[in-house]
């Protein structure tokens, strides 16, 4: 047996003692059987949590061969070298066990949401309606069928291009059966959500990477040295964002700090911290001592470590897929509006509640924390080099974030899930006034003058991967006029006189993707007409003019039709929340129209007076560069370097010399 093979066996063989173990901690190995009750059996209770194991390393194990292929080998050109093609044609195979370990996990979890033997799911339609109806259900059929896709896709996949693409899609694929799980059943389920999407990412990227890296040092393959200095680095932040996001959501399920104590659910989590320690302290142990010598051309410290911090990784995953098992503690929300909302009916709305009524957004938190951040660093690593950064960017990009934060965390957000009009509020904010300060802020300029380029000529690092996107078909595409109009225009009345708004209200998913659609078109549409980042299609000022002024009035076409509705839009979603306080439902979306007709004029102002300073700006740009090729001319020919002026003054020296001879 081969060091690979035995590798492997060992990590299986930990991850399934760490399931067993949690399994019977938490009481799921062994439920008590009340007779005359239906009941999935003994094959369904160990069936359902191992399919789900094998379906996350798999998972894990797709994810970490593609960010090998894509992120951590050098490339030449963008093209794949051979070991990097070996990852990406194993990332195949591991898609396929992917595929058919969430097949069996579907099979599985229908035996046991009707408590019926595993062999009779097969006897009518239930597994039919339950891959298309139901969110677990369809969440793993979603696996499924991306897993397969990504397998393959990763056949002819030959690019760096290729191979990050599909590794993003092997990240979202990971998403829809963890989302479905106890995150949407949470006391605070926005809470749990975003935190138990940010862990799963975090943590197949770290569990992945270390697994594949490991891999390589064991086949004594190329380039050791670049791929674990390139995974430490990226290690160190994937940590902490597991911690915290696991923090959020410990605290989104947990009713009381008490019940870490009291529960099986409470000490499974602890362990799971006990371990999650215990690899920050190996990972310091590489970062510092490891992975220096690996270049020095000793790596067997390096994977001895590895091997040990990956075992202690795989216990996790199983300890993580007996946990969802274990029924988390009781939570009994005490109202239909707090089950919906996840917070309480607010009181009626005032200024001083707008202010003081705060509500934690983790996902637009974790945006706003990174536009912020990722700017900062831009920002220090240019003054450290000694170079200028305009002083009216920084304050645009940063106001923009002000806002963002204030739209998405304050007493706005709350209210706007309640109050259609606080929603036209927050949509307008978001989709009409961010975008234009965070546009004028310049960040791919940033960016790009700020990351270096690759170590090595022809790999990608940061730089070059964001050249590349600037320059890609989808980016032209979506970058032309014509398309990013389209796309700010259309979508509102597709939103709102479809059923789309009701759908993007009821699920947290849809809100946050409702919400984050607002931001996207709108800085797609604000880049084309004041951006100051290179774009793929540069309007002349006339025409982002014309693009502005034939815009605008759909958005008060939009608001005229919502003030002469007299039926309520989502009629479901406002019914269900019971608000005693303020106007009716059809009163309050008709204010809400009132304020997307007159909201236009606050963003249409402000672009103006910004197209106004970039085309004098440019203006000047071009008569100063005008006046420098001028002397440059004259430096070369002894004239004034005008053209025109220099004729001139030739037509009088000939006259004077005429009238002389005269």
């Amino acid at each position: 047996m081969t060091k690979t093979a035995r590798f492997a066996l060992a990590g299986a063989v930990a991850a399934f003692l760490a399931l067993a173990i949690a399994m019977i901690a938490g009481g799921a190995a062994f439920p008590r059987i009340i007779p005359g009750l239906p009941d999935e059996g003994t094959l369904t209770r160990w069936g359902l949590p191992v399919s789900k194991l094998a379906m996350d390393v798999a998972g894990l194990v797709t994810v970490g061969t593609l960010l090998a292929a894509a992120a951590f080998l050098p490339v030449d050109k963008g093209l794949l070298g051979k070991p990097a093609l070996r990852y990406v044609h194993a990332s195949s195979w591991a898609a396929l066990a992917w595929a058919g370990a969430a097949a069996s996990t579907l099979i599985f979890s229908l035996s046991s949401t009707l408590a019926i033997p595993v062999l009779d799911v097969f006897a009518g339609n239930e597994l039919t309606s339950y891959a298309s109806q139901v969110s677990q259900g369809v969440g793993l059929t979603l696996v499924v069928l991306f897993a397969v896709a990504i397998a393959l896709f990763s056949r002819g996949a030959i690019t760096a291009g290729s191979a990050g693409g599909l590794l993003l899609l092997a990240l979202a694929t990971l998403l829809p059966p963890a989302l479905t799980g106890h995150a949407s059943s949470s006391p605070n389920h926005d809470l749990a959500t975003t935190g138990v999407a940010v862990h799963v990412i975090s943590m197949a990227l770290w569990v992945g990477g270390l697994v594949v890296v490991a891999v390589h040092a064991m086949r004594k393959q190329p380039h050791l040295d670049i791929a674990a200095a390139r995974f430490s680095r990226m290690a160190l932040w994937c940590f902490i964002a597991l911690g915290l996001s696991g923090l959020f959501a410990a605290l989104a399920r947990l009713t009381s700090l008490g019940d870490l104590f009291t529960s099986s659910y409470g000490w499974l989590l602890i362990a799971k911290t006990v371990l999650f320690v215990v690899l920050g302290v190996i990972g310091w142990w590489h970062r510092g001592r490891t992975v220096p010598q690996i270049a020095q051309g000793r790596p067997g410290a390096f994977l001895r470590l590895a091997v040990g911090e990956v075992l202690i990784m795989l216990t996790a995953v199983g300890l993580a897929v007996g946990l969802a098992r274990t029924e988390p503690p009781p939570f009994l929300p005490p109202d239909r509006t707090t089950e919906l909302l996840g917070f309480s009916m607010p009181p009626p709305m005032t200024l001083g509640n707008m202010v003081s009524l705060w509500w934690l957004d983790l996902f637009f938190a974790i945006i706003a924390a990174l536009l912020a951040g990722l700017y900062a660093a831009g920002l220090l690593r240019l003054r450290r080099r000694g170079d200028a950064w305009p002083l009216g960017r920084t304050l645009a990009w940063f106001t923009g974030v002000v806002i963002l934060v204030i739209a998405t965390q304050s007493g706005v957000a709350r209210y706007a899930q309640v109050l259609f009009s606080v929603h036209m509020i927050e949509h307008m904010t978001l989709s009409m006034i961010v975008p234009i300060f965070l546009v004028l802020g310049g960040p791919v300029t940033l960016a790009l003058r700020a990351l270096k380029p690759a170590a090595r000529r022809g790999d990608r690092g940061p730089r070059e991967w964001l050249t590349t996107i600037l320059h890609s078909r989808v980016v032209k595409f979506f970058g032309h006029p014509l398309v990013a109009t389209s796309i700010f225009i259309a979508s509102t009345y597709a939103l709102y006189f479809t059923p789309l708004f009701a759908a993007a209200m009821e699920e947290h998913l849809g809100h946050i993707a409702m919400t984050l659609h607002f931001l996207a078109s709108g800085c797609l549409f604000f880049w084309v007409v004041i951006g100051v980042d290179p774009a793929p299609h540069k309007l002349p000022y006339i025409g982002r003019l014309l693009v502005l002024f034939v815009t605008m009035p759909f958005h008060a076409f939009f608001g005229i039709a919502l003030m002469s509705m007299g039926k309520v839009i989502a009629p479901e979603w406002y019914d269900q929340l019971g608000r005693t306080w303020g106007n009716s439902a059809v009163v309050d979306q008709q204010n809400g129209g009132a304020i997307a007709w007159g909201f236009g004029e606050i963003p249409t102002l402000i672009v103006l007076i910004a197209l106004a300073i970039q085309w004098w700006q440019d203006d000047e740009r071009k008569a100063r560069r005008a006046d420098r090729r001028a002397d440059a001319v004259a430096a070369r020919t002894g004239g004034t370097g005008d053209a025109e002026l220099d004729a001139y003054n030739d037509y009088l020296t000939r006259l004077n010399k005429q009238q002389a001879k005269d």
